[in-house]
C-alpha cells in the first residue's frame, strides 16, 4: 500500500514555493487591489490566484507560478511595472510576464486597436517557449471557463463586457487553442490546451 504521507512529501519537494512566491502574492494583491473582473464585483486577485493554481497543478515551477500571479501587471498597471518585476523576480519571470502581455503602454494611455493586439498575441503564442505557454494557457483557460459559466447565466448579454464582442471573442479563443498547441510541448501544457479546447468548443456550441 502506498503511503500518502510519503507521496505528499515527494510532491512538496518536486514543486517548492519559497518566500519569493509569498512576496509576489502580496505584490500582485497590491497592484490589482482596486480592480474587479469584467462585469462583476469579484476582486481581480481571484483570477490571478486561479491562474497560479492551474500553473502549479500542471507542473509549473516557481518562476512560472510567480509569473502567473503577475501576468497582467504590465498590461493593467503600465509599462513602468516591467522593470520592477525584473528587479524583484529576475529575467525568467520578467520574460514570461512580457510574453503574456498584449500591450505595453503607460498606465492610463490608450492601447492599440483590439483586433491588432489580439492578432499579434496569437502570432507570438505560436512560437513562445513552453514555460510561457503554460502560463498563457492557464490564463486563457480560466478566462474561458468564466465566460462559459457567465454565458449560461446571462446569455448574450455577457458579450457586452468584451471589446471584441461575441464574434471577436469567440474567434480569439478558438484561434488561440491552435496557436498554443503548435511547436514544442509538455504533458502539463497539453492537458491545459486540451481542456481549453473543450471549454471553447462548448462555448461555441452554446453561443451559435
Amino acid at each position: 500500500m502506498l503511503d500518502w504521507r510519503v507521496m505528499a512529501a515527494d510532491d512538496h519537494l518536486a514543486h517548492p514555493l519559497s518566500e519569493r512566491f509569498d512576496d509576489a502574492l502580496v505584490y500582485a494583491a497590491t497592484l490589482h487591489r482596486t480592480q474587479s473582473r469584467k462585469g462583476t464585483q469579484t476582486p481581480y486577485l481571484a483570477h490571478l490566484l486561479s491562474v497560479a493554481a492551474l500553473v502549479i497543478e500542471h507542473g509549473g515551477q516557481e518562476d512560472q507560478a510567480i509569473a502567473a500571479l503577475l501576468h497582467d501587471a504590465i498590461e493593467d498597471q503600465g509599462e513602468a511595472t516591467g522593470p520592477e518585476i525584473l528587479r524583484r523576480y529576475g529575467p525568467v519571470v520578467h520574460a514570461i510576464v512580457k510574453g503574456c502581455t498584449d500591450s505595453e503602454v503607460p498606465k492610463g494611455a490608450r492601447k492599440p486597436p483590439w483586433r491588432a493586439r489580439k492578432e499579434a498575441y496569437i502570432e507570438h503564442a505560436r512560437r513562445a517557449p513552453v514555460t510561457e505557454k503554460l502560463v498563457s494557457a492557464a490564463d486563457k483557460l480560466h478566462n474561458a471557463r468564466s465566460i462559459l459559466s457567465d454565458y449560461r447565466y446571462l446569455g448574450d448579454a455577457v458579450w457586452a463586457r468584451f471589446s471584441g464582442g461575441k464574434e471577436g471573442t469567440l474567434w480569439y479563443y478558438q484561434t488561440l487553442v491552435g496557436a498554443l498547441a503548435e511547436g514544442e510541448t509538455e504533458p502539463g501544457l497539453e492537458r491545459l490546451v486540451a481542456e481549453l479546447d473543450r471549454v471553447v468548443t462548448e462555448l461555441l456550441k452554446l453561443a451559435r
